[in-house]
């Protein structure tokens, strides 16, 4: 990992250590399924299950996000050469987030921005599949505009240090930890509530990422598009529980040229997923 990736990763655990008490915090339990995922190199759609654990909170100079997804897919997404069983995936991302308007104590707001900060951290997976079996390392670090709506909207420009080392079950052949070039990603995250007679909250992110270079192999990488978006209506006070516990909804993911694959000729390289999502706050 370069020097300056270790530093920032040191950075982001430091702020988070040194944080006092949460002044807010959510943590929610999820649950979502749907028949049309798909995966590079691969024509099927792929039906998967994917169980989260999600957590952020507020404290006096920023914010923490975390989140773990385990993923669970249908065997046309085998989990190694010649296996009737499905692949499983783990996939972590951690975001801290400091606001210098809290941090020094004075106002950054300018237009429809409410306040300036910087964002740092991680993202860690481990798949079991056929092709690749994945073990991604990626740090993340760069400005971010809080924005002034209902809710949050939080779009940051964020540097990517990523690497990965994967393995292939069909020719048994690993390949050596192999880290792409750095590059940019511009990312936004918002959770907006609204009422159509019933309360309803619009929530999602948007990742647009640059080439990453060359990959393992020598073949060229391509920019990536993924946008995941949902309407969730908060049945809570339907159920007799205080507001916020138990949402349900419908969710969309795009996402173009996934992890960096170029889609021509490789359908299995964009996603059009749409799902059905559920979620338990506590």
């Amino acid at each position: 990992m370069p020097r300056l990736a270790r530093s920032t990763v040191a950075l982001a655990l430091l702020a988070a250590c040194g944080a006092q008490a949460a002044d807010w915090s959510d943590t929610s339990l999820s649950y979502r399924y749907g028949t049309k995922f798909a995966e590079p190199f691969n024509d099927n759609d792929i039906t998967k299950n994917i169980v989260n654990l999600s957590s952020v909170s507020g404290y006096k100079y920023g914010k923490n996000f975390f989140s773990v997804d385990l993923l669970m897919s249908s065997e046309l997404d085998p989990s190694a050469a010649g296996s009737n069983s499905g692949a499983h995936e783990a996939y972590v991302v951690y975001r801290h987030t400091l606001d210098f308007g809290k941090i020094f104590n004075q106002s950054y707001a300018f237009g429809p921005v409410r306040g300036v900060g910087a964002t740092f951290g991680f993202d860690y997976n481990s798949k079991t599949d056929a092709g690749y079996n994945s073990k991604k390392r990626m740090v993340v670090a760069g400005p971010t505009l809080m924005l002034d709506v209902p809710g949050f909207l939080d779009v940051s420009l964020l540097a990517l240090w990523e690497s990965n080392a994967p393995y292939n079950t069909f020719t048994n052949q690993a390949t050596p930890r192999y880290a792409y070039k750095t590059h940019a990603m511009l990312t936004a995250a918002w959770g907006i509530p609204f009422k159509l007679g019933i309360p309803l909250s619009f929530e999602g992110y948007a990742n647009f990422i640059t080439a990453k270079g060359t990959n393992e192999f020598g073949g060229g990488t391509a920019p990536e598009t993924n946008i995941d978006m949902q309407i969730m209506y908060d049945i809570s006070e339907a159920v007799g529980t205080p507001k916020n516990t138990f949402k349900i909804g419908v969710e969309y993911q795009y996402w173009k040229n996934k992890f960096g694959n170029p889609d021509r000729n490789n359908p299995g390289a964009t996603a059009r997923t749409p799902m059905v999502r559920a979620e338990y706050h506590f």
